[in-house]
């Protein structure tokens, strides 16, 4: 068992960050489940994003995996260097921008981390644009968001990560960690969620950043029927342009986003007529 957050940060003279979002969790058995969640192999390699104190890192090294950890926090990267941990490679940077197989010098990789809730989203789309450089990810995140993240087409919290994430991977809540569990406590419980790689998307796309923009486009007023929210974004097309895709797709347009599944975001954006980069399925 290791020392607890609390004796780490006296033992350096620090104090969590909170504009940084520093909550850090010492758990011996919550820290195994995530580790476990990664179904790790001796050999394999990790990026770990946001490794804080090291806890979490001290257990994926368990696992006989090699873990490039990932920290801005340049308090953090002089901590995570004293423990000389073996299979332990510490890069100084911004987890919310690195590029994980270059980091980690081998594609694809595992993810993880216990994430600030402020860069959720960022590392999230990270994730996302590459995809085929990850073969799976494991994050600690706020537990309503990971409910989002697994929710399915017709669920009112499923939205646009959901819809998203869900073409390329397959999406599971893994673990409840209630707030007490961390320090400094955060104000809301936290859950751990695993993102599984798909062998080929669910579904044929002409290129990603299209299709996030479909998306993004069908959540923008998620009030509003499809042909209406679609509207927010005139570079998809004029009223009847997108109408007639709706159709092609077989997509009546006064559903709303939260019913389409990915597959069918997909549809849409294959029979929207082009712009911007190449096809790139």
């Amino acid at each position: 068992m290791s020392d607890s957050p609390q004796e780490l940060l006296r033992r350096h003279g620090l104090k969590p960050k909170h504009s940084w979002g520093q909550n850090f969790l010492g758990d011996d058995y919550a820290l195994s489940s995530i580790a476990e969640g990664l179904h790790l192999s001796p050999g394999d390699t990790v990026v770990e994003l946001g490794p804080g104190l090291g806890h979490l890192t001290r257990h994926l090294l368990a696992t006989g995996a090699r873990v490039f950890a990932v920290e801005r926090d340049r308090d953090m990267v002089g901590v995570l260097e004293s423990l000389a941990l073996e299979g332990l490679t510490v890069v100084p940077g911004n987890a919310a921008t690195v590029d994980f197989a270059q980091v980690a010098g081998t594609s694809p990789v595992a993810v993880a981390g216990n994430l600030p809730y402020h860069l959720t989203s960022p590392i999230l789309f990270q994730v996302l644009g590459q995809r085929r450089a990850i073969s799976r990810a494991v994050f600690t995140l706020q537990a309503e968001v990971v409910t989002r993240l697994a929710a399915g087409p017709g669920n009112r919290d499923y939205g646009l990560l959901s819809a998203l994430l869900g073409l390329f991977f397959d999406v599971e809540q893994l673990a409840h960690l209630p707030a007490h569990l961390f320090h400094p406590p955060p104000r809301v419980d936290s859950a751990v969620v695993r993102l599984s790689t798909l062998p080929a998307p669910r579904a044929a796309i002409t290129d990603d950043a299209r299709f996030i923009r479909v998306v993004k486009a069908g959540f923008a007023q998620r009030r509003k029927t499809l042909i209406n929210s679609l509207r927010s974004d005139a570079g998809l097309g004029d009223v009847e342009t997108v109408r007639a895709a709706l159709d092609r797709a077989g997509i009546d347009p006064t559903r709303r986003a939260e019913t389409l599944a990915p597959e069918e975001f997909a549809a849409l954006e294959r029979e929207l007529p082009a712009f911007g980069p190449g096809r790139n399925g």
